[in-house]
């Protein structure tokens, strides 16, 4: 599971997600809000938190499709992520 760090920031980044509903691994991101303008944005904040730079391959829709799916993308460029 991912970190309170990702899940804070990416909440910042659904506005339609109540604040206490649960965000699971198959949470569809766009459906609480997540638009290409915000996937861009989400994207920025987290190679800033994280200090990671993502590939042009993870620059793709289904990136974005859930939490779970973009945690993998992001555990797998930082070095001590479980």
């Amino acid at each position: 599971m991912w970190d309170q760090q990702f899940e804070e920031l990416l909440r910042q980044y659904l506005p339609f997600l109540p604040a206490d509903e649960q965000l699971t691994e198959g949470t569809p991101l766009r459906d609480f809000g997540l638009d290409s303008l915000g996937m861009v944005e989400l994207l920025a904040a987290l190679e800033g938190t994280y200090d990671v730079r993502f590939t042009d391959d993870a620059l793709s829709i289904e990136t974005f499709e859930s939490p779970g799916v973009l945690w993998k993308q992001l555990a797998d460029l930082i070095p001590s992520a479980v």
